[in-house]
């Protein structure tokens, strides 16, 4: 009994030396630090990349609603402003005949902007581009289409608005 009993007081007494890892105090700046996303790498030798990537070609060139929707990211922006009640991207792309141009843009050869892949490069090496651009990005470890937006009109922010309570568009039944 007296031998467990030391026993038990060298095993405690060790015990308590063992150092604790703290706990570190999150200030606001290295909180806001940890939401920036990082700039993104070429990820163009990325096989999960080059997947995602002909996947979203056949199905732009498809106009599969479908396979898009399940592509794209939850805020995906394809304006620059809140469009009217009930539009989605699908008539929106519809509506001003973008299809074409948004299937030729697929093609382009994509390239790292900021947290994204953007297509086309151009896009990417000024910040005039006066074209149509669209961005690939990684949302919980799965590629995902964010967006497909013409160049913004002078007074709009440089990111397009993409308000977290718009829905995606309905899969048709």
């Amino acid at each position: 009994m007296i031998l467990r009993l030391c026993a038990l007081l060298v095993l405690s007494f060790a015990l308590a030396g063992c150092p604790v890892p703290e706990k570190k105090n999150m200030t606001a700046k290295s909180k806001e630090a940890q939401k920036k996303k990082p700039d993104m790498k070429d990820q163009n030798g990325d096989a999960s990349f080059q997947a995602f990537l002909g996947r979203l070609r056949k199905a732009v060139e498809a106009r599969d609603r479908i396979a898009l929707t399940s592509m794209m990211a939850p805020d995906f922006g394809y304006r620059w402003d809140n469009g009217p009640e009930g539009e989605t991207p699908f008539s929106y792309w519809d509506s001003k005949r973008l299809w074409p141009r948004l299937n030729n843009l697929m093609q382009e050869k994509w390239t790292a902007h900021e947290a994204f892949m953007v297509a086309p490069p151009q896009f990417a090496e000024s910040d005039s581009y006066p074209g149509y651009r669209a961005g690939l990005a990684m949302v919980n470890g799965s590629w995902r289409f964010a967006y497909f937006v013409p160049a913004p009109p002078a007074d709009a922010p440089r990111e397009p608005e993409m308000p977290e309570d718009r829905p995606l568009p309905q899969l048709p039944e």
